[in-house]
């Protein structure tokens, strides 16, 4: 573009259409993303628009999609403000619903709408929340979208996320809940806006999900400590009151049932590492011969790592350790953890594309995708 065209003001469509070569109306087609346009000549418009440097305007653009070309990525607390106190204490984040971990957050989002301390400083240390955050700005960048970051940790939070969707500021939610009693999906569906969640909601809401097979997964770890030769095992569990939790602790005695072992040790732990190190203090107390440990995330069978070498006991030598999520925790553990590897970037950017592609009306069915599970060998089972 030469500095005259520049001086003369920012390109137009009609700027586009001359340098493609087509009209003007295709080349508003191709922007504003109808699909009956070839894919040949969409990718000349696009080369146009790059050569132009056009960008579209997106107030006029949305008056005619009917589209915000936003989706809000919401990561929801307690039902009540009373629990987020309760949460906090007990050192709960976002993996205490779906039970996951690694990563940092970041990538292009936007903070807005009820942003609480103690929470959303929980949610920022969740090595989870950054592979989901991962996920959908891997997935809406390319598209031009992109996500508005919200906390909804109490009454009023909640009523602000739904407003602010009510009012087409965004296209739909992407949900991540960190509480089994959270109202925040069921109050989206009674409004008949669209939204996927992250896991499985803890009540039977008709809302769209994505998750992972959890009972598959433990059961491919406690296939993999009995092929090790372990007999003498325990688990510590994630929090029993969310789905993940009790579906993990499921598969890993259903498995072992199975295979002879009728009663398995549980320590209940809340998916910290914290919480981990208090599990395996007091399974070593009640079971001081145990030789083989599934910890239901990776952040606990860290916490389980530290306090076996703290007694003594070598890893993978006396006691063999496999944790859940393959997360950057599995890695940096010493050693590196043996895990159930949990697809999360791959699980969120299917959340956002179930947003995106899902029928216009509130009366589109609810739909939900599971993703497989993958054991991930490494040196501590």
């Amino acid at each position: 573009m030469t500095d005259d065209r520049r001086s003369a003001g920012a390109p137009t469509l009609e700027d586009v259409a001359r340098a493609a070569g087509v009209s003007r109306a295709t080349v508003s087609r191709v922007i504003n993303g109808v699909r009956n346009v070839d894919p040949a000549i969409q990718e000349v418009v696009r080369q146009a628009v790059s050569v132009t440097g056009y960008a579209p305007n997106r107030a006029a653009r949305s008056l005619v999609t009917r589209r915000a070309d936003a989706v809000a990525l919401v990561v929801s607390g307690a039902g009540v403000e009373a629990d987020v106190g309760a949460e906090a204490e007990a050192g709960v984040g976002a993996e205490a619903a779906a039970g996951s971990g690694a990563g940092r957050a970041g990538g292009g989002s936007r903070a807005t709408a009820g942003g609480g301390g103690s929470f959303t400083a929980q949610v920022f240390a969740d090595p989870f929340f950054g592979r989901v955050v991962t996920g959908v700005v891997d997935y809406l960048r390319p598209r031009g979208m992109h996500p508005v970051l919200m906390f909804a940790e109490t009454s009023r939070a909640r009523d602000e996320v739904v407003a602010y969707l009510r009012q087409g500021s965004a296209d739909g939610a992407l949900v991540v809940s960190t509480h089994a009693e959270d109202p925040l999906p069921g109050l989206l569906t009674e409004a008949g806006l669209a939204a996927v969640l992250f896991a499985r909601p803890a009540r039977p809401v008709p809302i769209s999900y994505v998750d992972l097979a959890h009972q598959d997964g433990a059961r491919l770890a406690a296939e993999h400590l009995l092929a090790r030769g372990r007999r003498r095992l325990a688990t510590i569990s994630g929090p029993l009151d969310v789905p993940a939790g009790r579906a993990r602790l499921t598969g890993f005695r259903d498995t072992l049932a199975r295979h002879g072992h009728a009663y398995i040790p549980v320590a209940e732990g809340r998916f910290t590492q914290e919480s981990g190190e208090v599990a395996m203090e007091r399974l070593l107390v009640e079971h001081p011969d145990l030789d083989g440990v599934f910890a239901a995330n990776d952040l606990m069978a860290t916490g389980a790592c530290h306090v076996l070498r703290e007694h003594g006991r070598r890893v993978p030598e006396d006691v063999a350790v496999v944790g859940f999520d393959d997360s950057s925790a599995a890695l940096a553990c010493r050693p590196p953890l043996t895990t159930v590897r949990q697809p999360v970037e791959a699980m969120a950017a299917e959340m956002a594309r179930l947003l995106l592609d899902r029928p216009p009306g509130p009366s589109s069915p609810a739909t939900s995708v599971i993703f497989e599970p993958e054991l991930v060998v490494r040196a501590s089972a």
